[in-house]
């Protein structure tokens, strides 16, 4: 079951670790109190409780600093481990080149028209083609969302000098929904209809709507 994502927060208990992805206790400690000209900076520690990380976050007036990646949801675990890591280099270089992230996961979205069956060449295109095959008008949106946030002349994984980091918090959440809606959301229902379905009432159904039945040739 694919854990639920918490978002750190300063001085919770518990949240999902932005090093390991574990959903853990955290341990929080006052560093320093720095006073300055018309200024002052608390800095605070949380230590991942989980034995596989115990790394730790730094916290600079209640806002987290390292690793600046407060409220970026971890990939979907549906998408191929390629898009994966496009992914988690986007979200590990944010802070410092958005434009960059931008342009990583605008080639992501190209690679996942490709793990949904269409050429991954040219997003315009696989949008059409998905669109023929029953994508939802929502779903079209997002993605169109996707491909003009920035210059439409820009090919996927090549910089836009307008992206932005609100840009590209967008298109993280643009390629989770794309995602759930697209593979994971359909891929649950299956699990459901074949755990939750006796056999016999399985065969009816498909009598029902119309199924044939294939059988094996020994």
């Amino acid at each position: 079951m694919k854990q639920q994502y918490f978002a750190p927060e300063f001085n919770k208990g518990q949240f999902t670790c932005p090093h390991c992805g574990v959903l853990a206790n955290q341990t929080w400690r006052n560093i320093i109190e720095n006073y300055t000209t018309n200024e002052f900076k608390q800095t605070h520690i949380s230590e991942c409780s989980n034995d596989q990380c115990s790394r730790e976050c730094l916290w600079m007036n209640k806002i987290m600093v390292i690793p600046d990646m407060e409220g970026i949801p971890y990939p979907n675990d549906d998408l191929s481990d390629d898009i994966k890591g496009d992914y988690m280099e986007a979200r590990s270089i944010l802070s410092r080149s958005p434009r960059g992230a931008s342009a990583l996961l605008r080639l992501g979205l190209q690679k996942l028209c490709k793990q949904l069956g269409e050429h991954g060449k040219d997003i315009n295109t696989d949008i059409a083609n998905l669109v023929k095959k029953g994508l939802r008008a929502s779903i079209q949106k997002a993605l169109d969302i996707v491909r003009v946030t920035g210059n439409e002349s820009v090919h996927p994984g090549v910089l836009d000098m307008k992206d932005n980091r609100e840009v590209a918090l967008k298109l993280f959440e643009l390629v989770n929904l794309i995602a759930d809606v697209m593979i994971s959301e359909p891929k649950r229902v299956d699990e459901l209809y074949e755990t939750v379905i006796p056999e016999d009432k399985k065969k009816a159904i498909a009598g029902r709507d119309g199924v044939k039945e294939v059988t094996a040739k020994i």
